[in-house]
């Protein structure tokens, strides 16, 4: 393993002169194209995420500071293999002889993709038209590799460094996963210490990003004021540092005006948690704790009661009886939950809102606040505010995304956050679809799978 010292492994700090500039606002400002395939297709929606969004004069500036890279020249290959999705409702083709993906931006660089983590997104999007770009498109959110090719900017990546990645920005074809070579923003990939592996590694980096915008952007958690663990963001900070106008307007109100900084919570706080078991609940969990919360899991405890207790949680609730669930989390938190996260849909959110309902009645300055992951309730709970992640701001803004990786390296480093149980999938790129339908018909239930590209 390498030494702390190592300038390999050494953690860059940001320093208040460096600013990166979004590249692809404009894009981000116009709604993904699905084109249509019959006369039935119905409206697209895209419900990011899933298990699937300092005053101006502060944010950073990115030195334009050019790199020699060597690895440039020694880098010569110019065709791939990708999974391409032509339309809706079909299986994703293997497609031979496509252009290696070409940089863009002085700090944008090459991976070689050696292992991908599926998400049930990666399945949902073409079987329901949910949020397709231009088609053909690739998918693929979260992957693991080497780096090829180095930012031409000065940046803390070199090449060969082993690094994974969360694509995001699902209408370039460049960052997804499902392709040899792929590339990625330096400020959205994470560097990896020698012992993760690749394949523990790539089915993470959605669900940390999703759980860590939940609680530090929709809840205001400050994860600088942690109780254990190393220094982490004030997304909500971080993200409000940015211009307004520089964010794309589905998350602006979002970012500026769901909470205040005063209500955000803190050390000592309940925050509940129905579907715990998910890799973002697991990372949602475990974040909290570094914050000093107390965490009510609400899970199938008889099947994942012993690893939630692992990651911390102080409070396990069985969400097969929904009415007593409700009941105990009620009795514990004495009625003033403030503080919910759904990852499962928009029925279990209703019932987590009843819970939280309670809170805003006895507490009539503070309001209470619902994430909901994949959904929420329809009709509105008096004194609860709605959350849906922005999802976009991990790469619309550097300062969020940039300041998540570096943590998210300091925590892997020191072995502070687990990474989701994983079942391996075989046969490359051209295994995709296979590893995709058992996401397609429940058979996998826990573990994560991943698929490493080299066969």
């Amino acid at each position: 393993m390498t030494s702390a010292t190592s300038p390999k492994r050494a953690l860059a700090l940001i320093h208040s002169d460096e600013i990166y500039k979004s590249q692809s606002i404009e894009q981000s400002l116009t709604p993904p194209e699905t084109p249509p395939h019959d006369k039935h297709t119905t409206q697209p929606l895209h419900p990011w995420p899933e298990p699937e969004t300092a005053p101006e004069e502060v944010v950073r500036k990115r030195r334009k500071t050019l790199v020699k890279d060597a690895s440039t020249e020694e880098f010569n290959l110019t065709h791939q293999d990708v999974l391409l999705l032509h339309a809706p409702k079909q299986r994703y083709e293997h497609t031979k002889q496509q252009p290696i993906p070409e940089l863009k931006t002085d700090w944008e660089m090459l991976v070689e993709v050696e292992v991908v983590g599926l998400n049930p997104i990666d399945w949902k999007a073409p079987d329901f038209g949910w949020g397709l770009p231009a088609l053909p498109c690739i998918s693929g959110r979260d992957l693991a590799g080497k780096v090829v090719r180095t930012p031409k900017a000065k940046s803390r990546f070199s090449k060969g460094d082993n690094i994974m990645a969360i694509s995001t920005d699902y209408r370039d074809n460049r960052k997804a996963a499902y392709q040899q070579y792929a590339v990625v923003s330096d400020f959205n990939a994470c560097r990896l210490p020698d012992h993760i592996k690749s394949t523990d590694a790539a089915p993470l980096g959605v669900a940390f990003v999703a759980a860590a915008l939940a609680l530090g952007i929709c809840m205001g958690m400050d994860f600088g004021r942690r109780t254990s663990g190393p220094r982490g963001p004030s997304l909500l900070r971080n993200v409000q540092s940015v211009n307004r106008d520089a964010l794309p307007k589905d998350i602006q109100q979002e970012c500026f005006d769901s909470i205040k900084e005063s209500e955000g919570a803190k050390a000592g706080d309940w925050i509940a948690i129905w579907g715990g078991s998910s890799a973002s609940g697991c990372c949602a969990v475990q974040l909290a704790k570094f914050a000093g919360l107390k965490v009510i899991a609400i899970i199938d405890v008889a099947r994942n009661g012993e690893r939630m207790l692992k990651h911390g949680a102080d409070l396990l609730v069985d969400r097969l009886d929904p009415g007593r669930a409700v009941e105990i989390v009620k009795g514990i938190t004495k009625g003033k939950l403030r503080f919910g996260l759904d990852t499962r849909g928009k029925e279990s959110a209703k019932l987590l809102a009843s819970v939280m309902q309670s809170a805003s009645k006895e507490d009539g300055d503070s309001q209470a606040h619902l994430v909901g992951l994949t959904g929420i309730p329809k009709e509105p709970t008096d004194g609860v505010v709605y959350h849906s992640v922005p999802i976009k701001a991990f790469h619309e803004a550097p300062a969020v995304g940039e300041g998540l990786m570096i943590w998210l390296e300091k925590l892997l480093d020191q072995d502070l956050l687990r990474t989701p149980d994983i079942e391996i999938a075989a046969g490359g790129l051209e295994g995709i679809n296979a590893a995709l339908d058992r996401l397609r018909d429940g058979s996998v239930n826990g573990p994560r799978i991943v698929v490493p590209l080299k066969v």
